[in-house]
């Protein structure tokens, strides 16, 4: 299409969502084109900005008239360039962001209806207010949006006990590719009457359709909450460890995080305000929570006497339970220092990956032993929430090393980590979706019937390939 043509179709655009609702400005737009690593950077015609399920339609339209590719957006916080542009240009950005009301919360139901733009934390606190527990959370919560969240089905600390970003999600709205809108936005547990169409769209990183809004389950609010942070010598303490602590929790066990000797140190080194809180070193933790909704539960007591019965059986060495708010605080900035302090260290090659629980320990043995065979002096860092078998396996530059030439190598290390996983039944992105980063390397780990399949549901409901193009499903070789 000519730029005369291209000029008449954004004109048409700017119609539609008024002068608040797009922009040109370079400036402005710089935001949406950059991935937040700097793995990826982009380029686009404008940024459209819709305040409404009705004018997202409308611009799809035209879009899909025009066959002009479309990139949607949400928060821009995604770590596998799912929502960068293509580098032609030859796009619009459609960034959710002023697309932010709750739009109902239902307290007897258990549910909460929200535009795609709403900040994740903000609609923590709407769960709040009301009485109640919206449970996705993870590092981005201030700044990421709940759209995002569903399209790449985002994980974090409580999947353990409450599930992903999908097994919180009931119903969706959503606009097609030719701009229809697919209003299943049900507050239901039980609808056994045919397909669950919302399933495509989550996790589908906008290559399927947009979503626009969706209803979401809510919990009780923890009333109880106790945190510990404990040592532990061998990975595979940790996983039994885990295993005795959702036994003795009554299955209570909100969230179970390992973080490696080397993640507390780079965040002691490197981020203001944490501090071992053990007094010895020792080569592994895990920081764990239970919660009850129930008051005067008696958490305290059968978390201290399960932590007592683990030190006498050989598993704990020693640890820490929080003895108020804050102190819970400081422990899981702890966690959040793991991330921060890899930043200072040099280049990190990240693996987001997920093997069976029963697994974990092998993985991260034979990981760590086949990396560190490959590079002498790489530091891996194996952290996570390995309660749901989900480790991120970052690998840190051996000190002094040229980080330009380590990430050189990116795809090597890739080959390895993602090998064992995939070796022992796992999955080479957990909680992180495809994007671009891992659309191409996916056809080496799903069968040829798996992805024609993906491809064939593309075809079906983006016949002309325009909504976020190049990402998630690999060309076929």
């Amino acid at each position: 299409m000519t730029t005369l043509a291209r000029d008449a179709v954004l004109a048409r655009i700017k119609e539609v969502v008024g002068p608040k609702g797009w922009t040109t400005d370079p400036h402005e737009v710089e935001p949406y084109l950059v991935e937040q690593r700097g793995l990826y950077r982009g380029a686009t015609r404008m940024v459209v900005r819709p305040a409404a399920t009705e004018e997202v339609a409308a611009v799809v339209r035209i879009c899909a008239a025009a066959k002009l590719p479309i990139v949607p957006q949400g928060g821009n916080t995604g770590l596998v360039g799912g929502g960068v542009p293509p580098e032609d240009g030859d796009n619009i950005v459609l960034a959710l962001q002023r697309m932010n009301r709750i739009r109902a919360i239902d307290p007897l139901n258990y549910t909460v209806t929200a535009e795609a733009g709403v900040v994740l934390a903000d609609l923590q606190k709407a769960a709040e207010e009301a009485g109640r527990l919206f449970p996705l959370s993870l590092g981005a919560e201030g700044s990421c949006r709940i759209g995002g969240n569903l399209s790449t089905n985002a994980g974090g600390v409580g999947v353990l006990r409450y599930g992903n970003a999908r097994d919180l999600a009931l119903g969706l709205e959503v606009v097609l590719a030719d701009g229809q809108v697919w209003d299943g936005l049900r507050g239901l547990r039980k609808d056994n009457t045919g397909y669950d169409l919302k399933q495509l769209f989550i996790g589908g990183e906008g290559t399927l359709g947009i979503i626009t809004a969706a209803c979401l389950k809510l919990f009780p609010r923890p009333r109880e909450i106790e945190t510990a942070f404990i040592a532990l010598e061998r990975i595979d303490d940790v996983m039994e460890v885990f295993s005795r602590a959702r036994a003795a929790s009554g299955d209570q066990l909100t969230a179970f995080e390992l973080i490696p000797r080397i993640g507390l140190e780079f965040g002691i080194r490197h981020v203001p305000g944490i501090l071992d809180p053990i007094a010895r070193p020792y080569p592994f933790y895990a920081l764990l929570e239970v919660s009850s909704s129930q008051p005067g539960s008696g958490l305290r007591a059968a978390l201290e006497e399960f932590l007592a019965a683990a030190m006498e059986a050989g598993l704990v060495q020693d640890g820490v339970v929080a003895a108020s708010a804050g102190q819970a605080k400081d422990l899981w900035r702890i966690r959040e220092g793991v991330v921060e302090g890899q930043i200072p260290e040099g280049g990190s090659i990240k693996h987001d990956v997920s093997v069976p629980v029963s697994r974990v320990a092998e993985f991260v043995r034979r990981a760590t032993a086949a990396s560190e065979a490959r590079l002498p002096g790489i530091r891996p860092v194996a952290f996570g929430h390995v309660g749901d078998g989900n480790i991120h396996f970052n690998l840190s530059q051996p000190p002094g090393a040229d980080r330009a030439a380590f990430l050189a190598r990116w795809h090597e290390f890739n080959e390895i980590v993602h090998g064992i996983a995939a070796a022992l039944g796992g999955s080479i992105s957990a909680e992180h979706g495809l994007g671009r980063l891992k659309r191409d390397e996916i056809a080496r780990y799903k069968s040829p019937l798996e992805l024609d399949l993906m491809r064939k549901m593309k075809r079906a409901l983006d016949p002309d390939g325009i909504m976020n193009p190049g990402k998630v499903i690999p060309e076929p070789r």
